[in-house]
């Protein structure tokens, strides 16, 4: 086989990507979405913590599978000679394992002193959490996200893993990566990023943090304006047991929501006092029509109202369906690159393999020599 130009603003990049879990993961597709080349380093029978079958996880979409045993020197070093050609590696082990292993800062830096080594974790290079095991939950509950998160009088609602893995990990983690690639570039230096899902979530918090310290911001969860406290921004049920949900948080908008909903002794939007009989107002009225029949009535306005649709609606809805959000490719549906780029569009290659289902292929096309006999000798493996 051979192995797709990429194609896409980060074309001619090379990414090396020690495979992890979650969140560098994520951060590798990104890249690879926007044109990197990157090659997906895999254990050889692939990872410990696979969520489904390997040809259907999205996570590992536009870039080669390659599989290589760490343990065998041989294979260490079979790293560092693609680490040699590489701008960027990305590791997501625990502080520490790559230093034994042979791979670390140091030793990828003597071999290459202008790469940029990336380290996502969940909480970071140092600290007294440092060596210690966690997932998304832990590391936004430590940064005080997911405190903030829930009803008045209720416990705190996990945001599945997307505050932490994603926004806080692997957004931070590439944001990092492209701005010390661009300091290497400048000159010649590279450097470590130290990506934890706990700084970039504490980070994401900047503005509740902000309010919060201007007194615009209670503690107690569900007493806010962003977080179901205001009787306007929050979700309703209807009549058929669907869902709208509702934030006209401007004056006009809200009359547009009061005006759709035919409220004509709505309270003021501000009027606090009356905010529990705003509430049980909007519910009454939600309740009174399904949800079909409320996306109707509100099309084409400015009322700050839109369904609350599931997975398997949203990749139907015709504003995703318009603008390509989600794609068919490959067999399977899956969001398509984002941000857009009006010069250099990102487009989708390859789709998930099996670990090492490219080892020869991709070995070969990052200047590896001997491949054959890697694969012969165990160090490297190439799947069936």
């Amino acid at each position: 086989m051979t192995i797709p130009q990429q194609s896409g603003p980060l074309h001619g990049v090379r990414v090396v990507e020690l495979v992890g879990i979650g969140p560098g993961p994520f951060a590798a597709m990104l890249l690879a979405d926007l044109g990197a080349d990157v090659i997906r380093v895999d254990r050889p029978g692939g990872n410990a913590l696979q969520l489904g079958p390997a040809d259907k996880d999205i996570l590992g979409r536009g870039r080669p599978s390659v599989a290589i045993d760490l343990k065998n020197p041989r294979g260490v070093e079979t790293v560092l000679d693609l680490v040699a050609s590489a701008d960027i590696l990305i590791e997501g082990l625990r502080p520490g394992v790559t230093e034994r292993l042979g791979l670390g800062p140091d030793d990828c830096h003597a071999r290459n002193p202008r790469l940029v080594y990336g380290r996502m974790t969940g909480w970071g290079q140092d600290g007294p959490l440092a060596p210690r095991a966690g997932h998304d939950i832990n590391y936004i509950s430590v940064a005080g996200a997911l405190g903030a998160i829930g009803r008045a009088g209720g416990p705190p609602q996990v945001p599945l893993n997307l505050v932490g893995d994603f926004a806080g990990g692997s957004l931070y983690l590439v944001t990092g990566l492209l701005a010390a690639l661009t300091h290497a570039r400048a000159t010649g230096e590279g450097q470590v990023v130290d990506a934890a899902i706990t700084d970039g979530t504490a980070h994401l918090m900047s503005m509740i943090v902000a309010m919060q310290q201007s007194g615009g911001w209670s503690d107690q969860r569900g007493t806010n304006m962003l977080d179901t406290g205001t009787p306007f921004y929050d979700v309703f049920e209807t009549s058929d047991g669907q869902w709208m949900s509702v934030g006209p948080l401007e004056p006009q908008f809200y009359a547009a929501l009061v005006a759709g909903l035919g409220l004509t002794d709505a309270p003021g939007q501000y009027d606090f006092a009356r905010w529990g009989e705003l509430r049980q107002m909007l519910t009454d009225a939600f309740a009174a029509r399904t949800r079909a029949e409320w996306v109707e009535v509100f099309d084409g306005t400015d009322a700050c109202v839109a369904p609350v649709l599931s997975l398997t609606e949203a990749y139907e809805h015709p504003h995703n369906v318009a603008r390509g959000t989600y794609v068919e490719k490959d067999g399977l549906t899956q969001p398509a690159p984002a941000p857009r780029f009006s010069a250099t569009p990102a487009t989708l290659t390859t789709p998930p393999e099996v670990a090492g289902s490219s080892t020869t292929a991709a070995l070969t096309a990052w200047g590896i020599a001997d491949v054959d006999q890697l694969i012969a000798d165990g160090v490297a493996v190439q799947a069936d």
